[in-house]
């Protein structure tokens, strides 16, 4: 697994301007699920990749450092983001005091981690009753579920969105103290197909074959998407799977 996630340092940049992002009612939610406003909180982004999130945490006011162990995905996100500051690590060993942090998020990252070691460590750095967040984009539009069966068949090392599944069970092995709540957050976007296929190719399984394995692998994607979008625009529907672990007082 530590392959694919450090295979986003190749698509860094087209990772930046094609993957989604997520839509405010997700933050308002997790406000009150974590009982407290993002506006002035310690928060601590952890696998933050190229900023998606921690801009969108920034812009509602919260106090965010960034952490991302990728060099390339960092170097996106001080970029865009100069002011936020930026911390080299993983969730396994964040390199914080214990108590540190109001709020730690995970946004579409917590499956690059070893969560027997990643969920005590958020718990260590957040203060008592602050709160753990992990949320994923899961695409569902009514074609997604034949698309991901193409790229099941055609492209090696796919994997799925299982692991949004296993979210709750994993924090109740790890995190047994710990009260939990779960949302799911609904939207969609409009996009051309190019830069649909964009993001498909920022996805670690296309990312970690290299420009030319993949490029044929997305051509024949690209054929399939404009026989159903003839228009070359299509509407991308998500569910947002946000759980939220609430650190004992």
């Amino acid at each position: 697994m530590t392959d694919f996630a450090l295979s986003f340092d190749a698509v860094a940049a087209q990772y930046a301007a094609a993957r989604p992002g997520y839509p405010p009612q997700l933050f308002s939610t997790l406000e009150d699920l974590a009982g407290v406003p993002l506006h002035g909180r310690r928060v601590l982004d952890v696998g933050a990749g190229t900023g998606i999130a921690t801009r969108l945490l920034h812009d509602r006011g919260a106090r965010v450092v960034a952490v991302e162990p990728g060099p390339g995905m960092g170097a996106q996100l001080r970029s865009s983001l100069p002011r936020v500051p930026l911390v080299r690590a993983a969730g396994e060993a964040l390199p914080f005091a214990a108590g540190a942090a109001d709020l730690v998020t995970y946004a579409q990252s917590w499956h690059w981690t070893d969560p027997a070691r990643s969920i005590p460590e958020a718990l260590r750095v957040l203060r008592p009753g602050g709160a753990l967040a992990l949320w994923w984009n899961v695409p569902d539009s009514p074609w997604s579920a034949e698309q991901e069966q193409r790229l099941a068949a055609r492209v090696p090392g796919h994997h799925g969105f299982g692991v949004a599944v296993d979210t709750e069970s994993l924090l109740a092995e790890f995190a047994p103290a710990a009260a939990r709540a779960h949302r799911r957050i609904e939207w969609t976007r409009w996009v051309p197909i190019d830069a649909h296929l964009a993001h498909l190719g920022s996805r670690s399984y296309f990312a970690a074959l290299g420009p030319e394995r993949a490029a044929p692998l997305l051509a024949e994607e690209r054929a399939e998407l404009l026989a159903r979008f003839p228009d070359g625009e299509l509407e991308e529907h998500y569910t947002v799977e946000l759980t939220v672990a609430l650190n004992p007082a």
